[in-house]
């Protein structure tokens, strides 16, 4: 039986409900904040009803508040159902901005109370579910390198890499800018015979033609105006270990001719030295150019191209991978979350929407940095559009989106997504979501029905 701890001073209240509740629940009781700490330390309810007015603050809040402070801190994921008067709407408000599930007026009417109780028992047994199926693909679908997604192209890339890691052939990654190319060369790595080795990492666009090569082979003293000693390049300090070579087709033909040479005979020359210097490592190249156009076209060298993609690895741009984008839009809420010491919960229907329609032309990189800026803007437990920092890309893909629907059909769209909203805003709270609308509840509950609504948000109770 699930456990069900009650905060409240009034002693008739607490009896009420503990009697009115027991079949359902087991339940705790007491009286002020001290009296339930050991009770939350010892049995970690899952669903807390608090009395806002405790003692020795019964006409005040601020001990009640303190309370559901402790709780949320030492169990997060804990649903608090703040109990209020009359008169305190506005604390009650207060208090689920600061991560209560929700809150209830007084008088008790234990037939609603129930509903409610039901609704967060049920959430809480949803998120755990969710925990540990998130347990489950994070230790089936995380690569050493950090990789996240469940998505049939992923899970091909996760396949590529586990027969190619354990080789010694090259190998190419393609896939547009922030789809994860440095994650999946060092997965590759991680996962080798070379992995107790380094892994050099050269961005091949991010340094001026002129110093590139001395960065790559290393020069000798006096090779050149500046060089007052000799230095080893990239490629010497990943001898043993794997080479990455980022942007590969940034680089530019002379220089493809000395990296083709050093594939061809393991071997490198320093800038202004004479030795032959053996190096044996591992070359892993990625771009976001199409190296066979490229190639075609005559600014990359074919035999260098077939050299270093003897297995070819494509990552999928993040529109192309469905569900994978809420997969990381949760992770990263939880990330940045924790680091900014934020009670974040989900993001409402609104944000669903636009991130899983949004064509994201930055990948993964775009969707962090955009779930990184609304955990840092928001001051609400869930995430709403306009923390997202969608604006005139959202619209356009709103608008894109009604192109070729009828007038009828838009119409129905708007109204579906503006019932779907009111809904999340006002936490499932039908009638105040009606008010928020400017209809009846009878209408919204009708609407509700019609868009087929209910499925979607699984807190609902329909009328008969």
């Amino acid at each position: 039986m699930e456990k069900l701890l009650i905060i409240e001073d009034n002693e008739d209240i607490r009896s009420q409900l503990r009697w009115g509740l027991a079949k359902d629940y087991e339940v705790l009781v007491a009286g002020d904040r001290l009296e339930a700490l050991p009770l939350i330390k010892k049995h970690t309810p899952k669903v807390i009803t608090l009395d806002l007015g405790l003692p020795p603050d019964e006409t005040g809040c601020e001990e009640g508040f303190r309370c559901l402070e402790e709780i949320l801190r030492r169990i997060p994921s804990t649903k608090v159902i703040m109990i209020t008067g009359n008169g305190e709407r506005e604390h009650a408000l207060r208090a689920v901005q600061n991560g209560a599930y929700d809150y209830y007026r007084k008088p008790i009417d234990l037939t609603e109370l129930k509903v409610i109780l039901a609704r967060a028992f049920h959430l809480s047994a949803i998120e755990k579910e969710n925990s540990r199926l998130q347990d489950n693909i994070d230790q089936q679908c995380l690569s050493p390198a950090g990789i996240i997604g469940t998505s049939p192209r992923m899970l091909e890339v996760y396949s590529s890499i586990r027969k190619v890691a354990s080789s010694e052939v090259a190998v190419l990654i393609t896939g547009e800018s922030g789809t994860g190319k440095e994650l999946v060369a060092k997965a590759l790595h991680e996962l080798s015979p070379r992995k107790s080795k380094d892994f050099i990492a050269i961005n091949c666009g991010a340094i001026p033609e002129n110093l590139l090569e001395s960065e790559l082979f290393g020069h000798e003293k006096g090779s050149f105006s500046g060089a007052s000693g000799r230095v080893q390049g990239k490629v010497e300090y990943a001898n043993n270990g794997t080479l990455f070579l980022d942007e590969i087709g940034e680089l530019p033909l002379n220089l493809q001719v000395k990296l083709l040479r050093f594939l061809q005979d393991k071997s490198i020359q320093r800038v202004g030295g004479r030795e032959d210097i053996a190096v044996n490592a591992r070359i892993i190249a990625a771009t976001n150019r199409n190296i066979i156009k490229e190639t075609e076209a005559g600014s990359f060298r074919e035999d260098l191209y077939y050299r270093i993609s003897v297995i070819h690895i494509k990552l999928p741009p993040l529109r192309e991978r469905g569900d994978d984008i809420m997969l990381l839009a949760n992770l990263f809420l939880r990330r940045c979350g924790t680091e900014f010491g934020k009670k974040l919960r989900r993001f409402s229907a609104d944000s669903v929407k636009l991130l899983t329609s949004y064509e994201w032309p930055g990948n993964v990189r775009e969707l962090e940095n955009k779930v990184l800026r609304a955990v840092i803007m928001s001051d609400d437990i869930i995430i709403e559009p306009e923390f997202l920092d969608f604006s005139l890309s959202s619209a356009k893909e709103r608008i894109h989106s009604y192109t070729n629907l009828t007038l009828k059909d838009a119409r129905e769209m708007v109204e579906r997504e503006m019932v779907i909203s009111a809904i999340e805003k006002q936490r499932n709270n039908m009638a105040k979501a009606a008010e928020m609308l400017g209809i009846s509840r009878p209408t919204l509950y009708d609407l509700v029905k019609k868009h087929n609504i209910a499925k979607n948000l699984e807190y609902i109770d329909l009328p008969n």
